[in-house]
């Protein structure tokens, strides 16, 4: 059974896909988020916190993961893409969830929706975020 986080996690990368391929307008992608059946299995408040959280940095947010990902970001595909923008605003602002969990949860999510070994690709350029983001809480790590 799915967690109310992982669900906000899932809907936000869904808005974010929807976002990114129709180039709209990211109050309308929220409102039609919020109109999915499941929403309500949803910890609302974080999801609202990543999508609006991600929309607002986005530019910040790309410019972290630039360096570390092997394409330009243009040919990332769009699930890879919000997976990995959401990911990154939670390595930047979120820094009471675990880096490990962060990862973890990015990981089954593009298991879910993105290609056969996305979820390798996105692994890989988290690990390297989270040594930028997160070095203090690794080197704590035992």
């Amino acid at each position: 059974m799915k967690s109310a986080r992982r669900r906000s996690r899932e809907l936000a990368v869904q808005g974010l896909y929807q976002w990114l391929v129709a180039a709209g307008d990211a109050g309308a992608v929220d409102a039609f988020v919020r109109e999915t059946p499941d929403f309500h299995k949803a910890d609302e408040a974080y999801y609202k916190t990543l999508f609006k959280g991600v929309v607002a940095s986005v530019d910040d947010l790309r410019t972290a993961i630039t360096p570390l990902i092997d394409r330009p970001i243009a040919e990332l595909s769009p699930v890879e893409h919000g997976v990995l923008l959401v990911a990154a605003y939670e390595l930047r602002h979120e820094l009471a969830v675990p880096y490990k969990v962060v990862i973890n949860e990015a990981v089954e999510i593009t298991k879910s929706f993105g290609g056969t070994d996305g979820f390798k690709y996105v692994n890989g350029v988290l690990d390297k975020l989270a040594a930028v983001e997160r070095a203090t809480e690794i080197a704590a790590t035992p």
